[in-house]
């Protein structure tokens, strides 16, 4: 009786509510799990910056429901170029052309698909963050702190699930210091979009600047505002978070005369209301999970954006962590070390393609760069291109990204 009772009442507290953390309490719905999502923020965010869904995501967001609620939104028949602050332009390379077979959308219309996939009955808290997370054989106490008014009250779990970011709060008072885990590429990365499309450009067409240790990119969206990548090389991580991140993008683009296209880039930094302004860093752990929490999307793995898997994995992981749970049912910390050793290859794979792709949205030398104008250059010869296309296909790492890790 006493058994059957924990099944009907399995209560998962689910910290943030970005990608990963609905996508998980949806899953966990699903399975008859009764999610609860606190998240730092005082409302749920709208906007967003570019994202790109793989097919092995597109897959894992079918069964969870989020999948009709999108669609590939890179313009019919849009152009790339390659474009310097002088004006100049010429075909260039786009995301496009890295291997796979991604959908490109922002990072809005995945968050809202994910949400209307939740339903309105999953209790939802905002400005609410954990405060201490005590746990024992048969469950997690949890202290949530109301950031608004300053109350707490301490709860029980029967799982908990950190799905806050990069700099997990969860994590952090579960696993230990953020130092432990973080990796830094010593890059930075600025995204956000754009009030209007370029005035040097035509709205459905996309563009890179590509200049060594910093790049800026133009995603075109079909019904939308283009979205901006800005990446540039520091240092000095922590000096770049002393500034504003204008004045900190200013420094790092100058000082030459920033030319039309760039300028109108960063009057619309100024003005960008839902902005990522972060440090370009992998979250390396030998295990993601810690008796009764667990941790999802780039609070456990950060591929990086240069993998462009983020969304993908954040949404593949929820769903296989729903599929072990549901396998083991009462065993929550079996489940967990299966879900943990079935995602580890698919982690190491995409955090190392990450650093290796690096070098296509910015390039670190001068040897970097001149083979960035070669695969532009090739890119335009028919021969070349077809070449290109043929790798692409072959190519490993698409493969990984189109896979469907549930069936892996």
């Amino acid at each position: 009786m006493g058994i059957s009772k924990e099944k009907d009442n399995r209560r998962a507290l689910v910290v943030g509510l970005g990608i990963s953390g609905i996508s998980t309490a949806v899953r966990l719905r699903q399975i008859g799990w009764t999610p609860v999502l606190v998240e730092r923020a005082p409302a749920r965010r709208r906007g967003g910056y570019f994202v790109a869904l793989f097919k092995g995501g597109r897959s894992a967001a079918k069964r969870l429901g989020i999948l009709d609620r999108l669609s590939d939104r890179v313009p019919a028949g849009n152009a790339n170029y390659e474009i310097d602050r002088a004006g100049n332009r010429r075909p260039g390379l786009s995301y496009g052309d890295l291997p796979g077979s991604p959908w490109m959308t922002v990072r809005g219309d995945v968050e809202g698909a994910a949400f209307a996939a939740l339903g309105e009955d999953v209790e939802v808290r905002f400005s609410t963050v954990p405060t201490s997370i005590e746990q024992d054989a048969d469950g997690v106490d949890v202290t949530l702190t109301n950031t608004a008014d300053g109350t707490s009250v301490t709860e029980r779990f029967d799982l908990v699930v950190g799905a806050d970011g990069l700099r997990s709060t969860v994590r952090k008072l579960v696993f230990g210091p953020h130092e432990q885990y973080l990796h830094r590429l010593n890059y930075m990365a600025v995204a956000y979009e754009l009030p209007r499309p370029l005035s040097e450009l035509h709205q459905n067409d996309g563009a890179t600047m590509m200049e060594l240790n910093r790049s800026m990119w133009i995603f075109p969206f079909a019904g939308g505002n283009p979205t901006v990548l800005l990446n540039y090389r520091t240092d000095d991580v922590d000096a770049e978070f002393r500034q504003t991140p204008i004045e900190r993008v200013r420094a790092a683009f100058g000082p030459e005369p920033t030319g039309r296209a760039l300028g109108e880039v960063l009057d619309g930094l100024e003005a960008a209301e839902d902005l990522l302004f972060d440090s370009v860093e992998q979250v390396r752990m030998d295990s993601r999970h810690r008796g009764r929490v667990v941790l999802v999307g780039d609070s456990a793995w950060c591929v990086t954006l240069y993998a462009g898997m983020g969304v993908s994995m954040g949404m593949s992981g929820a769903d296989l962590l729903g599929t072990t749970l549901q396998r083991h049912p009462g065993e929550v910390t079996r489940a967990l070390a299966e879900w943990d050793r079935r995602l580890r290859p698919h982690v190491h794979a995409f955090q190392q393609n990450g650093i290796e792709q690096r070098q296509f949205f910015v390039q670190a030398n001068k040897s970097e760069l001149a083979r960035r104008k070669a695969m532009n250059l090739a890119s335009r010869i028919p021969v070349s291109a077809r070449l290109m296309q043929q790798l692409q296909v072959s190519n490993k790492s698409g493969k990984l990204k189109d896979t469907d890790i549930a069936l892996a």
